[in-house]
């Protein structure tokens, strides 16, 4: 049975297989989804975070779209409709393909400002990552910062405080930019990831306690370390992201009522941990500096969580939400 309290954390990320899965070990569930898109065998991010958050096949780059760019209803909207609180974490831009295909819809990756426009144009509850200018340094000459506060959301940013600084007020929705461009890798500093995804998920979980809530973290930087063939990239990503899986899956555990999925957009590199290695030191390979056309785990815990065994379309991840949920077809 679902709990009329669950709620849905999808955690998604560029890259999968780094030597070090420790959390992941404890999913019970796993699948496979066949990631390619609608114009090409190997898929971008873009493609295919919409597939994950609209159900459909789209052309790479498409931003909540379907292929002849009209716009597809994310899996975010809907359970804004259904009056479950909503909220976005990435480690790149907040306006990066992969958060952007939950809460717009553009015809290309690369509309940035469009992207950010959308933030306005949704009561999502929470969004932290980086991106700060697509927000206040625009074109257009808008603050949208400035507008959100006017429409009651609390609105502070690195300059102002850390994350864990942050004071949740859960009358409030929340918008926390972590850099004025991308943040820095974990290796470099960045460890926000991990304190965010806990401070969300019980924001999220106080500002609708008894409809549940769904709240998409992405660890993006894993996929960069694949396009720059780094396995010290990669691996000290996915660590930084194995760690913030651990931390909401203990919530899971004591919670009862929630649903965790974990997934990638792609795979990155062509990633192999060749002869030599071992548990302590990998001695890595990669095939290309793109994405590849393998296909992608899916694990799951929780409620709903056997709907995600097997083999199938990336597309099937959002169906599978749905039903999770208890969403019936509008």
């Amino acid at each position: 049975m679902i709990g009329d309290g669950m709620g849905i954390t999808q955690i998604t990320a560029g890259m999968y297989s780094n030597g070090n899965r420790l959390y992941l070990e404890e999913f019970p569930i796993v699948g496979l989804h066949k990631p390619y898109s609608s114009s090409n065998l190997i898929t971008d991010s873009a493609a295919g975070a919409t597939a994950f958050a609209s159900g459909v096949k789209t052309y790479n780059g498409a931003i909540g779209v379907s292929p002849d760019t009209s716009a597809a209803r994310t899996i975010l909207e809907e359970a804004e409709e259904q009056g479950l609180a909503t909220g976005l974490l990435a480690t790149s831009t907040i306006v990066h393909a992969t958060p952007a295909a939950f809460i717009a819809h553009t015809s290309s990756r690369n509309n940035m400002e469009d992207i950010a426009k959308s933030f306005l144009e949704t009561e999502i509850d929470l969004f932290i990552g980086g991106g700060k200018k697509y927000f206040t340094e625009r074109k257009d000459g808008r603050n949208l910062l400035e507008e959100l506060k006017q429409k009651g959301y609390y609105v502070s940013d690195y300059s102002e405080e850390g994350v864990t600084e942050l004071v949740m007020d859960y009358s409030k929705n929340l918008a926390y930019l972590t850099d004025r461009t991308d943040p820095k890798p974990q290796s470099k500093g960045r460890d926000f990831l991990r304190p965010a995804a806990m401070a969300a998920t019980y924001f999220l979980d106080n500002r609708s306690p008894d409809k549940g809530f769904f709240l998409m973290i992405e660890g993006a930087q894993i996929d960069w370390g694949g396009h720059a063939n780094s396995s010290n990239y990669i691996i000290s990503e996915m660590i930084d992201f194995d760690e913030t899986i651990g931390a909401v899956l203990d919530f899971a555990k004591e919670d009862g009522e929630t649903l965790i999925i974990v997934t990638a957009d792609h795979e990155t590199g062509g990633f192999a941990i060749n002869p030599g290695s071992t548990m302590e030191k990998i001695k890595p390979g990669f095939t290309t500096d793109y994405h590849t056309g393998t296909l992608i785990p899916v694990f799951a815990y929780g409620p709903g969580s056997s709907l995600f065994s097997g083999i199938y379309e990336n597309t099937a991840i959002y169906q599978k939400m749905k039903t999770a949920f208890g969403f019936t077809d509008q």
